[in-house]
């Protein structure tokens, strides 16, 4: 370069950029979670807690709430897109964070191709002429769409879906009630979605079990860390709301529509909701059930989505998956678009698969998500406890707890799902051994950009 040559000023990174607010990220987790759930899966989860859904929910609710303010201490702390993988990468060892990372990939990964699936199932049913294939595609382009435009338009459109999706549960709920009131439905405003004539222990235990997995979604809300204001506040408050509220809504619709129709005996439990919505008010509104489950599909499938991809572009900008795709950011968008574009290619296995097959596995990453924040936390608390003193009770005991929860969730996966994770670990090992050129060179380091 010549004397008086100025140098061009050199680029600034790309990043992500921080948009999201406190009820925006907290509507986000709601769509991941789809408060719909209740009532879609309302008939299998009734009859395994023999007519006691509400308090299936009551319980896991609370098992839930001890996690979800694990990840939010260590949201306050790490306020990055990582998730579990950045809490585990931190507080203990980038090597455990990366098979923490590797194992929850099952989760967000392969997620979105089951929301897509359920949705595609749905609209075969009701319209048997046109091949399946078209359903798929459409959910895939348009929600891979949104998400790539960016995330405040894809919030924007989350609020209204999410707002008609609340809306039709409300409409279900008063209706319902309004059978219930008129004598025509149920035996009146009784405890029995809490505890009749057929409840055991071990029924309710085995319902809360099944309906926990309706919480999947609320540790989402941390992968938006580095696209949120002050996310060191507005994080945690985020995850613990999500699941409370998404814990309160479960419970009220659960009571009510276990009121319509007590007991766990149903003619079909996979679609006993629909039949229940064609019984309180007709043809009409069970149309209109259907519909709002599709919507629900969609809600949920864009942050499904986004969320992976945030993941993905973590462990890529860390060097844990080949940087060039999994790390890279759109200049101008500022997403994860290679990231977006894969996980919306994958939901095309959807084709090959049915909905039980597809989520066989799913539930194996969630839960050791869940499992490694518990255990991050103490980690963080040994860690500290000679320079920044915290409280045994909310750093170790709470986090026990949630951890005892979450150990017993995973007791009652099923074999297949037991085997297909062990086998995904397998893999992720594998690809960790070669990173490290057997463990002989440290594995990536985690950036943490505020």
């Amino acid at each position: 370069m010549t004397q008086g040559t100025l140098a061009p000023p050199a680029e600034a990174p790309v990043r992500l950029e921080r948009h999201l607010t406190l009820w925006p990220l907290v509507l986000f987790g709601l769509a991941y979670i789809s408060p719909f759930i209740v009532l879609t899966t309302f008939g299998v989860f009734s009859e395994t807690s023999h007519g006691t859904l509400a308090l299936s929910y009551a319980v896991a609710t609370v098992a839930m709430i001890f996690t979800a303010f694990s990840y939010g201490k260590l949201a306050h702390l790490y306020p990055v897109s990582g998730s579990a993988y950045a809490y585990a990468s931190r507080t203990m060892d980038s090597r455990v964070g990366f098979m923490v990372g590797w194992a929850t990939m099952l989760d967000y990964f392969f997620l979105p191709m089951v929301v897509w699936l359920i949705g595609t199932a749905y609209l075969e049913d009701e319209f048997p002429s046109v091949p399946g294939a078209a359903f798929l595609i459409g959910f895939i382009v348009l929600t891979t769409a949104l998400n790539i435009v960016g995330i405040s338009l894809a919030s924007n459109v989350n609020l209204i879906l999410i707002a008609y999706q609340m809306l039709v549960l409300v409409i279900f709920v008063g209706l319902s009630l309004y059978r219930i009131l008129s004598g025509a439905r149920g035996h009146g405003m009784t405890m029995e979605p809490f505890w009749n004539d057929t409840s055991t222990v071990a029924a309710v235990s085995a319902g809360a079990a099944m309906t926990a997995y309706s919480f999947i979604g609320f540790d989402a809300v941390s992968t938006f860390a580095e696209e949120t204001k002050d996310p060191r506040t507005t994080v945690p408050r985020a995850i613990v709301l999500t699941a409370a509220l998404a814990g309160v809504i479960f419970v009220a619709v659960a009571y009510v529509v276990q009121l319509v129709h007590p007991g766990g005996s149903f003619a079909n439990p996979d679609s006993a909701a629909e039949d229940i919505a064609r019984e309180i008010s007709g043809d009409f509104f069970a149309a209109l059930f259907l519909a709002t489950v599709i919507i629900a599909q969609l809600t949920a499938g864009i942050p499904i989505q986004a969320a992976g991809a945030r993941l993905m572009y973590a462990m890529g900008r860390d060097g844990a998956l080949p940087k060039r795709l999994f790390g890279y950011l759109h200049p101008t968008r500022h997403t994860p678009v290679y990231n977006i574009l894969l996980t919306g290619a994958v939901g095309f296995v959807a084709l090959a698969l049915s909905v039980s097959s597809s989520t066989s596995f799913i539930n194996f990453g969630a839960f050791t998500a869940f499992a490694f924040v518990n255990i991050s936390v103490i980690a963080q608390y040994v860690r500290d406890r000679g320079t920044t003193p915290r409280p045994v009770l909310g750093w170790v005991v709470a986090p026990l707890i949630g951890l005892g929860v979450v150990i017993w969730l995973m007791t009652h996966l099923s074999s297949d799902a037991l085997t297909l994770g062990g086998i995904w670990a397998v893999i992720g090992f594998a690809w960790l051994t070669y990173l490290t050129k057997g463990f002989r060179v440290p594995p990536p380091h985690i950036e943490f950009e505020e």
